[in-house]
């Protein structure tokens, strides 16, 4: 048996686009020997397609799409590819998570997806029906193959955490005994994923006593990164084949290659950023921004926004704003310029004094004074807002926050301010990570992985001075975020256990955490929310960000 994995990075709605690229896979498969073509999960459609499902024209183009394949494959291997195939009635949902097998006789359905998720950022019963059974497809060759999507796979109760209510999609195929099991996914990033997605497969290979086939999807689709990282296991765990992270790639395995050693697994700081500057690369291409623009600081939050920004897109596409105010520290200034300089990004400074005072001017009468307190912090940041989002509305530039995620978890943020922009690159990372990060990213560990995202590769990158300064958002005289907040390194914690962990406080103080902290940050936690639905999209990262899989009311109790 000599088979294809294409671990592709489709445009989601984009079904001719899609099936070029499933062409273009099948090509260069057949080229290489191999007599059918592993696609990953709603392969035509990209994942995930959202309410695009439900619009009837797009469903009728899909058959087209299928036949005018059908049509290309003259001489070609054949295809496994992820759609949405239609139920026999006419009941609600209408679809089926599936799977076509695609030759030069025709396409047919040959699997449905069983275990459908409805939690975090999926919603596959919004739009599909759980399949019904085991799927088995026999080749031509007589090889038996076990068709699994994504979730089917996930089914070990001692591995994962939440395991779906509902068949095991494994056990059904014991008794089928199949010569390899496939599983096609589009699984979303987070550092643990990998790691996970092998054990799973491991098992899976010595439950059916043959290897196991996973292929996954690569790529950004709005807040989600899709890693790639495809593999094939055998059943005692040893690697037959390894596909790349966070990059387009096809790849044959026979049955008859023995055992490879498997590569030595990147670090997480290492499969961070490459998820970071593939999400900030995909979000600006597939929604049309080739130049991307953010406000530098000279603080550690934009700085790492503007390294990621700079392997994204190259860093003659990555402009920023110094916008310093009478209470920029001369050093931050110089901080940011050698960023800059460093990354080779072009840089502007716009003083904000003279708009600040013409705010205070305008203000005064209807306030009996100037703005004071947080007024006129928020004034400052609203102006550096403003001013941003001009340069990139006259620009055609991607504008990129650049706050982090125990900031907008507490919501030390301004609306209309550092709020500003279409895409939230560290809006899923905490403080004490954007700093491990930032220590990674200047470390020689890093040096290999800098090379490859086309960063500069001889010293220091983030700098010594911006990763040991105090965090400050240098709105006041002498400011420092530990006057508003708690040290990050006692905050995060606790934002991960109610974010991340849905830990009770009690259970929280009971930990050792102070009962007053625990309290402030539970409260600082809801009432932030309402800045939260106004903010741009972030990156996920993490197994729970803030976002479409965060659905919290804003008004409750």
């Amino acid at each position: 048996m000599r088979l294809a994995l294409a671990q592709l990075n489709p445009v989601v709605g984009d079904l001719r686009g899609n099936a070029e690229r499933i062409l273009a896979a099948a090509l260069e498969a057949s080229a290489g020997g191999a007599t059918l073509l592993l696609t990953p999960e709603l392969s035509l459609w990209g994942y995930p397609p959202r309410d695009l499902l439900l619009q009837p024209v797009r469903l009728a183009l899909q058959s087209r799409v299928l036949d005018e394949l059908v049509h290309q494959l003259d001489g070609l291997c054949s295809l496994l590819v992820g759609v949405a195939l239609p139920c026999d009635d006419d009941r609600a949902p209408g679809l089926y998570n599936g799977i076509v097998l695609v030759d030069q006789q025709g396409w047919r359905g040959v699997a449905r997806k069983q275990l459908l998720p409805s939690y975090d950022v999926f919603d596959e019963r919004r739009y599909f029906r759980p399949g019904d059974g085991s799927c088995m497809l026999t080749l031509a060759g007589g090889e038996r193959l076990g068709l699994t999507v994504c979730e089917d796979l996930w089914v070990e109760d001692e591995l994962q955490r939440d395991r779906l209510v509902g068949p095991d999609p494994i056990a059904d195929l014991v008794a089928a005994r199949p010569d390899l099991l496939i599983n096609l996914a589009a699984s979303p990033f987070d550092p643990g994923k990998p790691a996970l997605r092998r054990q799973l497969a491991t098992q899976a290979a010595r439950r059916l006593n043959c290897p196991v086939a996973y292929l996954n999807q690569v790529g950004g689709n709005d807040e989600l990164v899709f890693d790639g990282g495809s593999f094939v296991v055998d059943t005692d765990g040893s690697s037959l084949l390894e596909l790349p992270p966070c990059r387009e790639a096809v790849r044959v395995w026979d049955s008859t290659t023995p055992a490879v050693a498997a590569p030595k697994a990147p670090v997480k700081e290492e499969l961070l950023l490459r998820a970071l500057v593939l999400g900030v690369r995909d979000y600006a291409c597939k929604c049309g921004f080739q130049r991307a623009l953010l406000g530098l600081s000279g603080g550690i939050d934009s700085a790492l926004v503007a390294v990621i920004a700079a392997a994204a897109l190259g860093p003659e596409n990555v402009s920023a704003l110094l916008m310093p105010s009478p209470w920029s520290s001369s050093g931050s200034i110089d901080d940011a310029t050698d960023l800059a300089n460093r990354l080779e990004i072009r840089t502007h400074t716009v003083p904000i004094q003279e708009l600040m005072q013409g705010f205070d001017a305008s203000l005064t009468p209807t306030l009996s004074r100037p703005p004071q307190g947080v007024t006129a912090e928020n004034l400052q940041s609203r102006i550096r807002g403003t001013l941003l989002m001009a340069v990139a509305n006259q620009q055609g530039q991607l504008l990129l926050t650049t706050g982090n995620k125990s900031e907008l978890a507490v919501g030390y943020c301004t609306l209309y301010g550092d709020m500003n922009g279409g895409l939230a690159v560290i809006g899923d990372l905490y403080k004490t990570c954007v700093f491990g990060l930032c220590d990674w990213i200047d470390s020689p560990a890093a040096g290999n992985c800098r090379e490859e995202l086309g960063l500069p590769q001889q010293g220091e990158l983030v700098g010594t001075a911006i990763r040991t300064k105090p965090p400050s958002a240098e709105l006041r005289p002498d400011q420092k975020d530990s006057d508003s907040l708690p040290d990050y390194s006692a905050l995060d914690p606790l934002l991960k256990g109610l974010i991340q962990e849905r830990t009770p406080p009690g259970e929280l103080v009971a930990a050792g955490h102070d009962f007053a902290l625990v309290e402030r940050v539970q409260r600082l936690l809801e009432g932030a929310e309402f800045k939260r639905r106004q903010a741009a999209p972030l990156l996920k990262v993490s197994p729970q960000a803030f976002g479409s899989g965060w659905r919290l009311p804003i008004a409750a109790s």
